[in-house]
């Protein structure tokens, strides 16, 4: 990996120049930043971002960035980190990714710019692979789901055993027309969600329909135009799995409850008092988070410890009144 000296080298300036550049000092001339900026890209220079921060004293940061904010679960998750950063005198810097994959790279790059302690992500990209000249720098850590092109640490809920779980609780229901309802399908969780559905109807014999798949579903929008289109079938659903809280939020609202049983994957504030109670694959976002957090300060204290990667945290089923015997 290129170093600052290297940098300073091949433009033919100071390494104290080359930091004043990364800095944004206002005070390098306009031709002299042009310069370097150039140097940096070729070389794909990244600096020593806790070197500089230990060198510094200034407290550093971890970053935490996750598709949505306000999802009850990714908030779970932030507040977890939040806690154990805390305790280790580290502050959070918090960012919304939204769901569109183009600008992921530009918003976790502002971060990682910054001086921080480690980065924990919550990914919505399809390639992460341009992370690694960071990874050697910075500990990042992946939650919910895994990155593609990158070899990194990942803490996870069983996603396949979850959705097979909510699936197979349908089934012995009686339900034999049910329907998933999920968001972004290059995702990790959702391939495997959509893998764990398919394998429970698969062993009770019932043969997989595309019709009843519905993907995008993230806003009230989308979720009004898959249960119309569902629900306008011949051979409409009696039950739907959701594949994630912020789907199930807004399915409840416009689902015909009289007729169909819902099973959601993942458990949100109030969704036990609402009538009738909703039955969910029971996540712990709080366990993910403390996870996550741990393990970007492991990786800065002790950077040869041999870790284990992928770790995939187990799920179960809350049982409410949402799940309704299918009519004969």
């Amino acid at each position: 990996m290129a170093t600052m000296r290297d940098v300073a080298a091949r433009a033919g300036v100071s390494a104290k120049t080359v930091s004043r550049v990364f800095n944004d000092d206002p005070h390098v001339l306009p031709e002299t930043r042009a310069h370097v900026e150039q140097i940096m890209r070729e070389l794909n220079y990244v600096p020593n971002i806790l070197a500089t921060t230990f060198r510094s004293g200034k407290s550093s940061a971890i970053g935490i960035a996750v598709p949505d904010i306000v999802d009850p679960f990714f908030a779970a998750i932030a507040r977890a980190v939040d806690d154990v950063a805390r305790k280790r005198g580290v502050a959070t810097l918090l960012t919304n990714l939204g769901d569109d994959p183009a600008r992921e790279r530009d918003v976790l790059e502002s971060l990682l710019s910054r001086r921080l302690a480690g980065l924990i992500v919550a990914p919505i990209g399809t390639d992460h692979s341009w992370l690694k000249r960071w990874t050697d720098s910075t500990p990042v850590v992946f939650v919910d789901r895994s990155p593609t092109g990158l070899s990194a640490d990942i803490f996870t809920d069983n996603d396949e055993a979850g959705a097979y779980l909510a699936t197979g609780h349908l089934i012995d229901h009686g339900h034999r027309r049910i329907a998933y309802v999920g968001d972004s399908f290059h995702l990790s969780t959702e391939v495997s969600r959509l893998a764990g559905y398919r394998r429970a109807l698969d062993e009770a014999g019932i043969p997989f329909d595309e019709q009843l798949v519905a993907s995008y579903v993230k806003d009230r929008d989308s979720t009004q135009a898959a249960v119309t289109r569902l629900m306008a079938a011949p051979d409409r659903p009696t039950a739907v799995f959701s594949s994630n809280a912020r789907s199930s939020m807004h399915l409840l609202r416009v689902l015909p409850e009289e007729s169909v049983a819902v099973v959601g994957f993942g458990d949100f504030p109030m969704a036990d008092l609402l009538r009738p109670a909703l039955t969910v694959v029971d996540q712990d976002p709080d366990q993910i988070g403390m996870l996550a957090a741990n393990r970007v300060f492991e990786r800065a204290d002790f950077p040869r410890r041999r870790l284990k990667r992928t770790n995939i945290l187990d799920v179960s089923l809350i049982e409410r009144e949402s799940c309704k015997v299918a009519k004969p």
